[in-house]
């Protein structure tokens, strides 16, 4: 009997495709333009991008449905074709601004869609996440925009990318590119969100579970947040039953927090935000303001970075949230950045009616052990609302 053959390539020669290759192919085909919102599937490329591109070229915008906005009037103003990349998740986002705008029989504007495919069918993966894999496919299908399976080496690369030029030439519409688990080889960002803050957010979170009262509740937004949370009510031998986590829905968690307070009015409800997902739906802010809900902390929690997709910049530190939240409205609105401030701060809000709103500056990143959720997520709004109805 023969000796079987050795494989081609050795598990560190095989084709992954590299972020500088595949920026460089986007360059030579005409796209130079970049926009969307951070994902952690596209993390290496978009750090590659936000690299080597200057801020003309790459734009990171509040939510995904901004990105085609700012890519059509791109498209009008050069003609060029523009690349808008996004988790699949933010599919939400777009299908206003892709179906009333840049649709083939609306506007018909061209632009080259680039999304993580979250919740691929036969990947692990979180509820939120599989839900969302499942229908991708036939959301695309229904919105009209032709699609393909990004392959991770160059020369498929190059085919999908000619493909993509092809339709966006010929149809003058939308293409999409969906982008798999490692599809790209690792990258170090080197131009991620820094900033020398005292406290890390979990430093921060900490301080505030020690301030919140048992009978009052906390909606928590997506990403970090949530995580060190539950973990620090199982460091504290605490239940999780008045916490609601936002697996998903970036940027909604004010709302959620809103709407729980309107109802509960004898409850003290505390939304506990990120700037990123702040930014995602500012707007929510004029309703809060506008409601006079007293009885709603609203807590913004501000490192200047999408930081649980690779600590891509926000516009945290560009923006005066406090300024805002007060023209919004709201009752009193206040900055710390400092343990005995946070702790005096929410002394002061305390006893103030709101709504009222909390800036805290932080520093980006979290622990490496940091699990997630061991509930799911129906089994948190179950016990959420058991203990809403106590």
């Amino acid at each position: 009997m023969a000796a079987p053959q050795e494989p081609p390539y050795t598990e560190l020669e095989r084709d992954f495709l590299e972020p500088e290759d595949f920026y460089n192919l986007l360059i030579s085909k005409g796209i130079e333009f970049f926009t969307g919102v951070p994902d952690s599937l596209l993390k290496d490329f978009c750090g590659y991008v936000a690299d080597h591109s200057d801020a003309k070229h790459h734009i990171i915008t509040a939510n995904e449905g901004n990105a085609v906005a700012l890519a059509t009037g791109y498209n009008l103003a050069t003609g060029k074709f523009p690349l808008v990349y996004l988790q699949n998740s933010g599919l939400g986002n777009i299908v206003n601004p892709v179906m009333s705008l840049a649709h083939s029989q609306v506007y018909s504007i061209p632009m080259l869609l680039l999304i993580g495919w979250r919740g691929e069918p036969g990947k692990k993966d979180e509820p939120q996440h599989i839900v969302q894999g499942k229908c991708m496919n036939g959301i695309l299908t229904e919105m009209g925009i032709q699609y393909e399976v990004l392959p991770d080496f160059i020369e498929g690369a190059t085919q999908s990318v000619e493909s993509a030029i092809f339709h966006m030439q010929k149809r003058s519409s939308p293409y999409a590119l969906i982008v798999r688990r490692q599809c790209f080889v690792s990258y170090k960002f080197k131009n991620k969100a820094t900033n020398t803050f005292p406290l890390n957010r979990e430093d921060a979170l900490k301080i505030i579970v020690e301030n919140i009262g048992p009978h009052d509740v906390v909606v928590g937004t997506t990403g970090f947040l949530s995580r060190e949370l539950y973990e620090i009510r199982a460091s504290r031998n605490e239940g999780h039953e008045r916490d609601f986590l936002c697996v998903g829905s970036m940027g909604h968690a004010s709302s959620i927090a809103l709407g729980v307070a309107i109802s509960k009015p004898s409850r003290n409800v505390f939304c506990l935000d990120g700037d990123g997902a702040c930014i995602m739906h500012m707007g929510t802010m004029t309703t809060i303001g506008s409601t006079k809900c007293e009885n709603l902390v609203h807590i913004l929690f501000n490192n200047g970075a999408h930081d649980s997709v690779g600590a891509q910049p926000t516009a945290g530190f560009d923006v005066n949230f406090p300024k805002i939240a007060l023209e919004s409205g709201y009752k009193e609105a206040l900055s710390v950045s400092e343990k005995d401030e946070l702790k005096e701060a929410l002394r002061k809000l305390n006893g103030i009616k709101g709504p009222v709103f909390l800036e805290v500056k932080i520093r980006p990143g979290a622990r490496k052990d940091l699990g997630r959720p061991k509930t799911s997520p129906l089994k948190n709004k179950t016990d959420f609302i058991n203990f809403l109805k106590k």
